[in-house]
């Protein structure tokens, strides 16, 4: 096994082939169908003829690139909802620099996710898309639909943080919630740094499982890659995680403090750009999907969004895995997209 690994190490073919194939990451054929400053608003080719009439818009998080819900064969999110006739958008952020330092919350939702809605509704001659938002991205979304109910038809969200005073997650922590401490000085890392480091936030990251994550995992992929297909599949999925991002500072100073800091949008107390955000005014029907494993956004700061909204249709839904296996896990692929295309198919007449 390790003569093997030794060789195509060697050979060099895996590292090429990772620089070179292009579809080794980002499977599944899209076109870029609006582009504003840094960001591209992506159509996803669809794969049925039957499509359902209300597509679906995919936001991310500003950390990591999104390409994680297409990231190889048979296991894509993207794919896998193509083929079950969900129409599939997607908004990737880019790689903020210098120049974007100053955006904010405001730029983001009321700018780049309300821009992007628009142009998906005038594509399709509607005046409401579905919309699932993903970790960060997922609060971004609970922001957006609650300032826009009226353009939001039904929501999903995917390990998504909404309570973020917890006393789990070793995250919650460092950002200096515990106890209403603040252990990190917002003000003076941004004031300092300008935009923060992707590489920096991703070490913050790793250091949350220092162990598993930089150690275990390389001894576990020694132990079991005993082929060329798996030895690919761990590179790809190394390229992910240390593809990050830089963050916009203004934008990072303001959800730390106002989301992990102050908790404002359990507490009613948000406002982006003076317009306040509460969670009641969420009128359109949810699908909160969590994560039974996962250390970034611990299950009960997901579940708290039950408590904060007053619709009747929720629905809510949980995998056995950590916070990556929901985009990469096999049997998670196997049953989550059917989840979400069943769950809109049922609220299409609606």
């Amino acid at each position: 096994m390790f003569t093997e690994i030794a060789e195509l190490w060697q050979r060099g073919e895996i590292f090429s082939r990772l620089r070179e194939e292009d579809n080794l990451i980002g499977v599944t054929p899209k076109e870029e169908v609006y582009r504003e400053d840094k960001v591209i608003l992506y159509r996803f080719i669809p794969q049925v003829k039957n499509l359902l009439s209300t597509p679906i818009l995919i936001v991310y998080a500003l950390v990591n690139r999104p390409y994680i819900v297409d990231l190889q064969e048979k296991r894509s999110l993207v794919a896998n909802l193509l083929k079950l006739g969900v129409d599939v958008y997607l908004i990737d952020w880019g790689y903020p620099t210098r120049i974007d330092r100053w955006l904010t919350l405001d730029d983001y939702i009321n700018g780049y996710i309300n821009n992007c809605i628009d142009v998906v509704c005038d594509r399709h001659n509607l005046e409401q898309i579905n919309l699932l938002g993903i970790c960060q991205g997922g609060t971004f979304s609970l922001c957006y639909s609650s300032l826009y109910p009226e353009k939001v038809k039904n929501l999903i969200v995917m390990v998504t943080p909404v309570d973020f005073h917890t006393q789990e997650g070793l995250l919650n922590v460092w950002s200096g919630c515990t106890l209403g401490a603040k252990a990190l000085d917002v003000d003076l890392a941004i004031n300092t740094l300008g935009n923060v480091p992707g590489d920096w936030l991703n070490f913050q990251f790793l250091m949350l499982k220092p162990f598993q994550l930089g150690v275990e995992k390389y001894i576990k992929f020694l132990e079991s890659s005993d082929s060329e297909e798996k030895i690919i599949n761990f590179f790809r999925m190394e390229k992910w995680i240390f593809d990050s991002p830089d963050l916009a500072g203004e934008t990072f100073r303001q959800y730390m403090k106002d989301f992990y800091q102050e908790n404002k949008l359990i507490k009613g107390q948000l406002e982006i750009e003076g317009n306040p955000i509460h969670l009641e005014n969420i009128r359109m029907p949810v699908f909160n999907i969590y994560a039974e494993q996962d250390h970034l956004v611990p299950p009960i700061s997901s579940l708290a969004l039950e408590k904060y909204i007053t619709i009747s249709d929720y629905t809510v839904s949980s995998f056995p895995v950590g916070h990556i296996g929901m985009y990469v896990s096999s049997k998670v692929q196997k049953n989550l997209p059917i989840a979400i295309a069943d769950w809109l198919r049922i609220r299409e007449e609606n």
